[in-house]
């Protein structure tokens, strides 16, 4: 016969545990959401993954296109107007251009239009606020664009900007690239170039030098002036036609000289090597070739004042040179 005290304790240690039926029905279905979630993000990302990778090849092949058009623009350019600056301005202008183009078709395509369509409306929105934060790369993205179509240089031609003196080497969309005659390489801002003056030293190909010479006050000054002319004409790289006409004037009559200016042109096509060895090479002939002629270059006359008690000059002199025996 079953005992009732002994059932009611063997049904108080056996009895299950177990959670209300509300709280399963709410984690099953939390499960089912984030597996549905899951599953749903994958299936759209399989679906999307035909036009990303058609976003991709449209990015890919429009890289690919705007080069070849950058290229094609700058050879064709430099063929027709000779001009490397310009071409190869345009040729970028070109590029960037057509790289943005194939980037919105590629957002398009991928169906991210709506990116697009943020991308441009932002730029606009923001094209005030970027314009005051980037004002000195605006400008000199704009100086850069003038440059490239009217300048006063072209490459390798010997300028002088501002205090900077060198040959040009490039024009970028912000800088100008000048090499000077020391190995500096030296970036200057469009802009700069743009307000400050350009002195071209190579547009024409000429450039006229200038030395003082003095002579002593017993010499013929017409006769050291015939001398003088003789050293430039003698000269090869010395330039000499009707328009660069070289000549010596009296310029000053100084302490214990008369002194000649003499002016001739050069050719500044090599300004940095060519024009300065033929400046330093003129200048020694005609102290030789007035030499040879018995002129007399003399140094300037230095006074000697004694102030106070001292009448006398504590220096002797002492004749070293070498006396011929008769």
């Amino acid at each position: 016969m079953l005992n009732k005290k002994n059932f009611t304790t063997d049904y108080l240690y056996c009895k299950p545990n177990f959670m209300p039926l509300q709280d399963q029905v709410e984690d099953i279905n939390i499960s089912d959401r984030i597996t549905n979630t899951t599953y749903s993000y994958y299936e759209n990302f399989i679906d999307f993954l035909p036009r990303l990778a058609l976003g991709l090849a449209i990015i890919i092949l429009g890289v690919l296109i705007a080069s070849f058009l950058g290229r094609f623009t700058t050879s064709s350019v430099i063929r027709r107007t000779k001009d490397p600056l310009m071409s190869r301005f345009l040729g970028k202008a070109i590029r960037f251009v057509f790289i943005i183009i194939f980037i919105m078709l590629a957002l398009r395509a991928a169906g991210l239009g709506d990116i697009s369509a943020g991308i441009l409306a932002t730029a606009g929105a923001s094209a005030v606020v970027l314009g005051f934060a980037f004002k000195d790369i605006g400008q000199n993205f704009i100086a850069g664009v003038i440059l490239s179509f009217n300048r006063p240089f072209d490459v390798n031609d010997t300028v002088e900007i501002g205090n900077n003196f060198g040959r040009v080497k490039a024009l970028e969309f912000r800088y100008t690239k000048l090499k000077t005659f020391d190995g500096k390489d030296v970036y200057i801002p469009n802009s700069d170039v743009i307000t400050q003056p350009v002195t071209n030293y190579t547009e024409d190909g000429f450039y006229r030098w200038d030395f003082v010479v003095g002579v002593d006050y017993d010499d013929d000054i017409n006769e050291a002036k015939q001398s003088i002319m003789d050293a430039l004409n003698a000269d090869p790289k010395v330039v000499t036609d009707e328009d660069h006409v070289s000549y010596v004037i009296e310029d000053e009559l100084a302490t214990s000289t008369v002194n000649l200016k003499v002016f001739f042109w050069v050719d500044t096509l090599d300004f940095g090597r060519v024009a300065n060895t033929t400046r330093g090479r003129v200048i020694g002939n005609v102290k030789r070739a007035l030499m040879q002629k018995g002129f007399y270059l003399p140094a300037d006359i230095q006074e000697i004042k004694l102030y106070g008690r001292d009448s006398e000059l504590p220096l002797s002199l002492q004749d070293k040179r070498v006396k011929k025996d008769a």
